[in-house]
């Protein structure tokens, strides 16, 4: 099993490669393939269903993302945010209190975050479009998330957030904010790759222990 977790990684090191390419159908397997990986070790590995459930969303959502277009968009976004809402049940029930009890456990952390998710009306509702309220479901459904893995008081998962979080916050500056093609949006591109991974492989790790 540990070659699963292995392949899964080396994929997403591979697709770095592929990171500001044209859509294509090797280019959607590729960055399909880490979180699918992550998702058939946790199944096999007897993890908690809702991690293997989130794990599967996000699997979804990576190859949704890597078609072009504003429908595949939406429905990344919206396979992501049920990842989420997974994710957000899963610390829950682990830490046996509410996201919210985030601001007992760790205030100062709870209320930057909350702070971050406001911030959103300002830099990046504007410029969405469209996708206004989608979005801003979107960003509602991760900072509780982010709440629930402080709620739960493990560092590795708490980390794992954080690090998707600030992929969220990269790729939201880099599709709404930033001119597609250029050498600050190909960095930020890879830089965001390299974080969603990095988190979502910490939450598996935090979460399937």
């Amino acid at each position: 099993m540990p070659a699963l977790l292995a392949a899964g990684l080396v994929a997403a090191l591979v697709y770095l490669v592929w990171v500001g390419r044209g859509a294509s159908a090797g280019r959607s397997v590729l960055k399909t393939v880490p979180l699918a990986a992550f998702a058939l070790w946790a199944w096999l590995a007897d993890a908690p269903g809702l991690l293997v459930v989130a794990l599967v969303l996000s699997a979804l959502g990576d190859l949704a993302l890597s078609r072009p277009g504003e429908r595949a968009f939406l429905a990344g976004l919206v396979a992501f945010a049920f990842a989420h809402v997974a994710y957000v049940v899963l610390f829950s029930m682990q830490a046996g209190a509410w996201p919210w009890h985030a601001f007992a456990r760790a205030p100062g952390l709870a209320v930057v975050l909350v702070g971050l998710a406001g911030s959103t009306e300002w830099w990046l509702g504007p410029h969405t479009g469209r996708l206004k309220w989608p979005v801003r479901a979107y960003v509602a459904v991760i900072a509780v998330m982010g709440l629930a893995a402080l709620g739960l008081g493990d560092p590795v998962i708490w980390s794992g957030a954080a690090f998707f979080i600030a992929s969220d916050v990269l790729l939201a500056l880099v599709v709404f904010r930033m001119r597609p093609g250029t050498a600050m949006a190909g960095n930020a591109s890879r830089l965001l790759w390299l974080l969603y991974i990095a988190g979502q492989f910490l939450i598996l790790v935090g979460a399937s222990l």
